[in-house]
């Protein structure tokens, strides 16, 4: 095992080494390529910033609003009827919204509950099978310039969902709880 510990430090050195190889033999201006794609680099984390702060301000009117909470409070009988515990609904909302904030509380989650509960082991695994899909389509889509995104907007929510239910039944299936 430690020659693999040995071939993780050298891959991205050997990666990156034989792309400025390969290039060079191709004649290609390598320094003055890596120099314009660090500027437009640049130019589109500058033209993220609006969309993303909008973003993150509209999840802290949602959460300090209370809007938030009363939400959560009309999604728990309905999670508790197909029974998911009641201290996953807050991170079932939120993982679209913000992959930090979900992170946050998965962490949360794990140090009140333990790592190998059913709702840490169910918070991992929501974690890791849906996605922040409300970050995706502003920033990214903001980015390039997407106006229309309601039908990625659609299809996104709805892999999130998926990925809830294929959670709860995984976690359920195979810890047997």
């Amino acid at each position: 095992m430690q020659w693999i510990t040995n071939l993780s430090v050298w891959i991205l050195p050997i990666l990156i080494g034989g792309i400025l190889i390969y290039g060079t033999m191709k004649k290609v201006p390598t320094y003055e390529s890596f120099v314009e794609g660090g500027k437009e680099g640049i130019a589109i984390s500058f033209s993220i910033i609006p969309y993303l702060v909008g973003m993150l301000v509209a999840i802290a009117v949602f959460r300090a609003s209370g809007a938030m909470e009363a939400f959560v409070s009309l999604l728990k009988p309905l999670f508790a009827f197909i029974g998911v515990p009641s201290e996953i609904v807050p991170l079932a909302l939120i993982r679209p919204i913000s992959g930090n904030a979900a992170l946050g509380m998965t962490s949360d989650l794990m140090a009140t509950y333990g790592a190998d509960s059913f709702i840490g082991r169910l918070a991992s695994t929501i974690q890791g099978s849906t996605d922040t899909t409300f970050y995706v389509l502003t920033v990214y889509f903001g980015a390039v310039g997407i106006k229309k995104m309601g039908d990625a907007l659609k299809v996104g929510l709805l892999a999130d969902l998926v990925g809830l239910i294929a959670a709860v039944l995984v976690v359920v299936y195979i810890f047997g709880y």
